[in-house]
């Protein structure tokens, strides 16, 4: 793996520190230093961001869209129609359909879930979903998660006397689709105060404006929170402003009530922490939600997902977690093929960017393969496979470089395409692969600074090991969840050497006990994921310095506190 460079965040003025820390009864500086880096300057944005209230989310009606929504909504209902909620097959579109289909279904029964078949359909909105809607006498459709390029087939739809209300969250093209109601606070004539809200997210508020319309208690709705966290946390959204207060609630509900899916999810997975995190989320809930559209059908994971009985929930979770084995068996043989066919190839290894193809790749899987290349060969990566008789491909980016943008500017060569800054998706002639790759490496090549190309470890602090005491950890908890935006501080201390007892446990980490040399009697135990080639230097007997974060470990029904090791060098200035 790559040297990592450690860059450290922006210094803070001392009299801005010791300003806030005062007006926070003299929070410990560094603590204060990390809420400013954060952009929290005053006792109330503190009080907003440590106490978070489900009243200080945004009217909803401030959404570009929304009252017509609402108002397209009534009428449905109101007049007995069919309604057919329509989701992507990933975690965000599956959690979507699930929220909002089990709150309508709440007081309004004639409603149906649709979700397109990865395979077969493809991502999006397909003529397919709209022909099983005419079908099935059902005159309007809600979108989550998808729709904001389906330009031609809601003109489709339209054709056929279908309704659409788009809720999506994906950036928009120059035109906009003739849907009733295009709800997507990424338009640019969409005022809404905050724009990173998931898929789901922008269902909830479509469901919030509605109940706050028709003075229907909210409760029925803040029981799913636990759904929408799942989604924020899975899209890897910024966890901030909105999604931060969502998410918040809705990790609570996960650790106090969850839904009895996620609850049968969990209980396979053998989780047995006693409270999650965004981070238990996106590495147990959100695989095996994905594992149902990957291997099969997403249809399966909105099944389990609104399940109410536990047996069918454990029935239907088994049979996800099943797929979420095969997925994982997929996603190992293929990833083994595409570094081999990277380290068999001088060109490839030289170049800014990785991109494959192998026509019996599992398309199922390929994202999940280029983040896995990443790890490896860190810079941006497409990995392509055969589906319907063109290339279909999944795109992943490092940190600090837009790949939907770079993707962007080849857009002659693609069928369509679609993402965000650091996740794209696209379909292309087969013919057009060479000239793709070819384009795709020009590109970046001309664009990515160099530095970028070196993962990079964000220095939030620097800290002495001395300062970790168990009221400076139980303020730092409360700056969870974390996420994108928010991520877990990350400290630095200098000059630490090990007590003597370091060892490499499993296939390549260290167990550690880090020292000040002027205090040897007292020791900080440390683990370090993947770092077994530091070993040497650290049975040197050299000073070293370490980047960090601090958490629980939770062991035998013990919790202490651990460092988990990002890094370890020789002691020396950082970039």
């Amino acid at each position: 793996m790559n040297k990592k460079r450690w860059t450290k965040k922006a210094e803070v003025e001392k009299e801005e520190i010791q300003k806030l820390s005062s007006e926070l009864n003299d929070l410990d500086p560094t603590l204060t230093e990390l809420l400013i880096q954060r952009g929290i300057t005053t006792f109330e944005e503190a009080k907003q961001f440590f106490r978070p209230k489900l009243e200080d989310l945004h009217d909803p009606f401030l959404m570009q869209d929304m009252q017509t929504a609402v108002e397209r909504l009534e009428k449905a209902i109101e007049n007995k129609e069919n309604i057919l909620i329509y989701g992507d097959y990933d975690v965000d579109g599956t959690t979507a359909v699930s929220l909002v289909y089990g709150f309508l279904n709440t007081f309004y029964p004639q409603l149906d879930y649709y979700i397109p078949d990865r395979y077969a359909e493809g991502y999006g909105i397909s003529f397919t979903g709209i022909d099983y809607a005419h079908d099935n006498d059902i005159s309007l459709i809600i979108a989550l998660d998808c729709g904001i390029k389906a330009i031609d087939k809601i003109d489709y739809a339209n054709e056929k006397g279908i309704d659409f209300i788009i809720c999506d969250h994906h950036t928009p093209g120059e035109d906009i689709p003739k849907a009733v109601a295009v709800l997507d606070p990424k338009r640019k004539e969409c005022h809404y105060p905050f724009k990173e809200l998931s898929g789901c997210g922008v269902g909830f508020k479509l469901m919030q404006a509605y109940a706050e319309k028709n003075q229907l208690p909210l409760k029925a709705l803040y029981d799913k929170l636990d759904i929408l966290a799942v989604s924020i946390c899975a899209d890897i959204v910024p966890i901030v402003g909105e999604n931060r207060i969502l998410t918040y609630f809705g990790i609570q509900k996960l650790n106090e009530k969850p839904q009895p899916g996620f609850q049968a999810m969990l209980d396979l997975a053998k989780v047995k922490k006693k409270e999650l995190t965004v981070t238990d989320v996106v590495f147990t809930l959100a695989p095996r939600i994905n594992a149902a559209g990957r291997i099969e059908s997403g249809n399966k994971a909105v099944e389990v997902i609104l399940s109410d009985n536990p047996e069918t929930a454990l029935e239907g979770g088994t049979y996800i977690d099943g797929h979420n084995t095969d997925r994982k068996e997929l996603d190992s043989s293929i990833t083994e093929q595409a570094l081999a066919m990277i380290a068999g190839d001088e060109k490839l290894i030289r170049q800014k960017t990785t991109m494959l193809y192998d026509e019996n790749w599992h398309k199922g899987v390929i994202g999940i393969v280029a983040s896995r290349c990443i790890e490896n060969y860190y810079r941006p990566t497409i990995i392509l496979t055969e589906s319907n008789g063109k290339a279909a491909g999944s795109a992943r980016s490092v940190k600090g470089f837009n790949v939907y943008e770079a993707i962007e500017k080849c857009s002659d060569l693609l069928t369509q395409f679609g993402g965000h800054k650091y996740a794209a998706g696209m379909t292309l002639p087969i013919e057009n692969i060479k000239a793709f790759q070819q384009k795709f490496e020009e590109v970046v090549a001309a664009s990515i600074p160099e530095e970028l190309l070196t993962p990079e470890i964000e220095i939030d602090a620097e800290l002495e090991v001395d300062q970790i005491t168990a009221k400076f950890y139980n303020v730092l908890k409360q700056f969870a969840p974390f996420g994108p935006k928010n991520m877990k501080p990350v400290f630095v201390s200098r000059g630490l050497k090990e007590r003597g007892y370091g060892k490499i446990v499993g296939k390549n980490h260290l167990k550690l006990d880090l020292i000040k040399p002027e205090n040897p009697h007292t020791f900080y135990p440390a683990i370090a994921f993947g770092l077994g080639d530091k070993f040497e230097l650290i049975r040197s007997g050299k000073p070293f310095d370490v980047a960090y974060s601090i958490e629980e470990n939770e062991w035998n029904g013990k919790v202490s506190l651990q460092l988990n090791v990002k890094d370890i060098r020789e002691c020396e200035e950082m970039s």
